[in-house]
């Protein structure tokens, strides 16, 4: 199939193989073959999914979290996410993840949207949920986890999104989300 021109103008994959496997993703180089016919190498992130929600109190502020992430190597704040347990519907981790990480339970949770986070060399899907009817509980954090919580208005929020204080895109696309279909 090498070097050999098609007219179908697919991008068929020939080969994957893992290079290396960490705690939350499997890196791979994939060999592809071009609708004309030359071979390339890709790489591939593979990731099991997560799942987040944006918790709403009865007063708009939203709950947030501030954690640090190695790969920047700094503290950020986020909206609550996490990664899902084997046959774990999306729904649930968020619900979960949200109590874990925050200590507040939801009365509601409703899909808002999903994203898929880096499109060119991952395949992470984060489905968002909205959760409401917030009634407070305690944090129950991973060993690993040290999370601060803090409450914003959408317009705090907003304006740290255009400031630069807020990167994380799972959180801007749902702070935006939410205030585009809600407010």
């Amino acid at each position: 199939m090498e070097n050999e021109k098609r007219t179908d103008n697919k991008i068929i994959r020939v080969k994957r193989e893992l290079q290396c496997e960490g705690a939350i993703t499997k890196y791979y180089k994939d060999t592809v073959v071009l609708p004309d016919g030359k071979t390339e190498l890709y790489d591939f992130v593979g990731h099991n999914g997560a799942a987040a929600a944006v918790g709403v109190l009865p007063d708009g502020r939203l709950v947030m979290v501030r954690q640090y992430r190695n790969a920047l190597d700094r503290f950020t704040l986020e909206i609550p996410a996490g990664g899902l347990n084997p046959d774990e519907p999306t729904i649930d981790a968020a619900a979960r993840e949200l109590e874990e990480e925050t200590g507040y339970r939801c009365g509601k949770i409703e899909k808002l949207i999903t994203i898929r986070t880096t499109v060119a060399f991952c395949n992470e899907k984060i489905d968002i949920y909205l959760a409401t009817g917030l009634v407070k509980t305690a944090q129950h954090l991973d060993e690993d986890e040290f999370v601060n919580i803090e409450l914003h208005t959408v317009e705090e929020l907003e304006e740290m999104i255009y400031d630069g204080t807020i990167e994380d895109a799972k959180t801007i696309a749902s702070i935006l989300a939410y205030k585009n279909k809600y407010l």
